[in-house]
């Protein structure tokens, strides 16, 4: 009996010795994890931040329209062969234009995400040429325009020169240049990575934030004016 004594009070002690010596461990990882997680979520805001600030966008070669001092930046991420990006172009981008654009609130910002179809890509190649001359606006217009059924040849090689042929002013040589070479293949990638970083695969997809970049509000889909106006005041009365 003795003997079981002894046994039962050193199974306890070593139990108890087990037990606090895991508990301790448990609270040193939590204490351990908290703080190293905070410096790295605040660096991966900043980096977000940075990404999708109104003065960086510029700097890489993104299409906009409005003013660079404006508060707010909407930010597209578009197919130039989506037919709902056609709905949004036609029906909301001309009084989110008018409101917001040009009275200096907001800057528009054109961002690619070419996922409709093989032609996608070479048609948004094309548009950042035109870019380059400063008439993207008018090219982007111009294919919305023209926009037929996704692959079905409207939007091939030939014919996307040919739309360019139609832009007044437009040095056709300079844009063959470009869109043959393929120039602003890492542009168009950087704009789908970028895309993909935020969640989007489809298209139209929008981002609304402040001009530095913080603060987003993610929209999917030709959404009204309504909603878009919801946003965006929001934003100017956000922190």
């Amino acid at each position: 009996m003795k003997n079981n004594r002894i046994y039962v009070v050193m199974v306890s002690i070593t139990s108890v010795i087990f037990l606090a010596a895991l508990t301790s461990s448990f609270s040193s990882l939590l204490s351990s994890l908290q703080p190293d997680h905070k410096p790295f979520y605040a660096f991966a805001q900043t980096q977000e931040n940075a990404a999708l600030s109104l003065s960086n966008l510029i700097k890489q070669g993104a299409p906009y329209q409005g003013s660079t001092s404006a508060p707010v930046t909407l930010i597209d991420f578009s197919d130039l062969q989506c037919h709902l990006c056609d709905r949004f172009v036609k029906a909301t981008e001309p009084i989110v234009n008018s409101t917001y654009v040009q009275t200096g609130k907001v800057a528009f910002i054109f961002l690619h995400l070419p996922n409709r179809g093989f032609d996608s890509f070479p048609a948004a190649l094309a548009a950042q040429c035109t870019n380059d001359q400063g008439k993207f606006w008018q090219y982007h217009n111009l294919l919305y325009k023209n926009q037929g059924p996704i692959d079905s040849g409207w939007a091939n090689r030939d014919n996307l020169k040919k739309f360019a042929s139609e832009i007044p002013g437009l040095d056709l040589q300079r844009f063959n240049s470009c869109f043959d070479s393929q120039k602003y293949k890492p542009l168009v990638e950087n704009d789908l990575t970028l895309a993909h970083s935020l969640g989007f695969t489809q298209t139209p997809s929008f981002i609304i934030v402040k001009s530095d970049g913080s603060n987003p509000q993610k929209v999917e889909g030709p959404q009204p004016f309504p909603e878009f106006k919801f946003l965006i005041d929001k934003e100017f009365a956000g922190p």
